[in-house]
């Protein structure tokens, strides 16, 4: 209980060390493991009115640390997370929300409890809106984070804010990162799938390719936010704020998920973004590519058996660039395409994998993440 010792000192004499202490232990089992004891004793502070004097000053978010206490911002929300509830070991009902809050100098999340998640609940906080904003410092989840109870402050004002999101580039996303905000345009929205959890529940998913001046990565939404892409179109340009990296096990290639900590949203900024089209005698085993270039070759359909039993089909083309020629295995619904090609039509191939084929050489296998344009 020492890391309470200064909290405590601020309350001046208004409640003893041992009830305070007594204060904060029933506080940490009533947040149902959801805070840390000096949280807890920040909590208990507020509830028996005492003040950081020394933190009267507005803050900017940059200069915030795990060790500044209790600090008033002044901010711009930039998205906000809906309110969920949550059991407290007393059998009572908590509440809270997450918002991300952003100034001149960057972002941060703030943590509602209770009475200020309802804020969230009732739909009376609004994107793009300036707030001044009381709370307490601590280390969240995802990073420093300002945690607002009921005795904190949440309030719109008049004040100017210039926010600003750190935004990162594609090229610059890696795997095991958390955090990412950046914007990109839309490339290609998949259907909406719905899968069995382990616990029996059901959840959704979709994906989303985006992309942006230094490349594309393929997004992953989820559950709720999965529902999110029925309101995008192509070539939308839109804003992720607290992605989240992995490398895919089957495809080795680094993706972005966004769940329910994280936002996705329209803009009106243009995000520019163009193909990388790769010289067919570039391409080597074991990377996915995009050809363009005229059908100088054309098999036939062939269906097949897969080992749960359903039935599949592929075809072959040729494709020829002013480097070289390259087979190409059309899987699935792509197999049909080849009953509309004839040679010397112009097409192009985005995002095939590469491998060795028969007698090792390089083919490039389009599957169902494979988008091909015929012109």
């Amino acid at each position: 209980m020492d890391q309470i010792g200064d909290i405590y000192e601020k309350l001046d004499g208004i409640i003893s060390k041992e009830e305070f202490t007594r204060k904060v232990e029933e506080k940490v089992e009533q947040m149902s493991g959801l805070c840390d004891t000096k949280t807890a004793a920040m909590l208990v502070a507020h509830d028996l009115g005492a003040s950081d004097t020394e933190k009267k000053e507005i803050h900017k978010i940059s200069d915030i640390t795990p060790n500044s206490g209790n600090v008033k911002i002044i901010a711009k929300v930039m998205s906000v997370f809906p309110a969920r509830e949550f059991n407290r070991n007393d059998g009572t009902t908590g509440r809270v929300a997450n918002v991300i809050a952003a100034d001149e100098t960057g972002s941060i999340r703030l943590t509602l409890w209770d009475e200020k998640a309802d804020i969230v609940k009732n739909e009376n906080i609004e994107i793009g809106k300036n707030y001044q904003i009381a709370g307490y410092v601590k280390e969240g989840y995802s990073g420093i984070e300002v945690n607002i109870g009921n005795n904190g402050v949440l309030c719109e004002t008049d004040e100017k804010v210039d926010a600003r999101i750190d935004s990162k580039k594609i090229e610059d996303v890696k795997d095991g990162m958390g955090d990412i905000n950046l914007r990109a345009r839309i490339i290609d929205i998949s259907e909406i799938r719905t899968f069995k959890r382990k616990d029996g529940g059901e959840g959704k998913v979709a994906n989303l390719l985006i992309g942006d001046e230094t490349g594309k990565i393929r997004l992953t939404l989820w559950d709720d936010m999965a529902e999110l892409s029925k309101e995008l179109q192509l070539d939308d340009s839109v804003e992720i704020v607290n992605g989240y990296s992995r490398e895919n096990n089957f495809t080795q290639q680094v993706e972005m998920q966004v769940g329910n900590r994280s936002t996705i949203r329209k803009i009106d900024a243009d995000v520019a973004f163009k193909e990388n089209f790769t010289p067919i005698s570039d391409i080597v085993p074991g990377e996915s590519y995009s050809i363009t270039g005229q059908v100088s070759g054309l098999g036939e359909i062939r269906e097949f058996n897969r080992d749960d039993g359903s039935v599949n089909m592929v075809s072959n083309i040729y494709v020829s660039d002013d480097t070289g020629r390259i087979r190409v295995a059309l899987w699935g619904d792509h197999a049909l395409l080849v009953d509309q090609l004839d040679i010397d039509m112009s097409l192009e191939i985005i995002d095939a994998y590469s491998k060795s084929g028969f007698n090792d050489e390089i083919e490039l296998s389009a599957g169902n993440r494979t988008r091909i344009m015929v012109s």
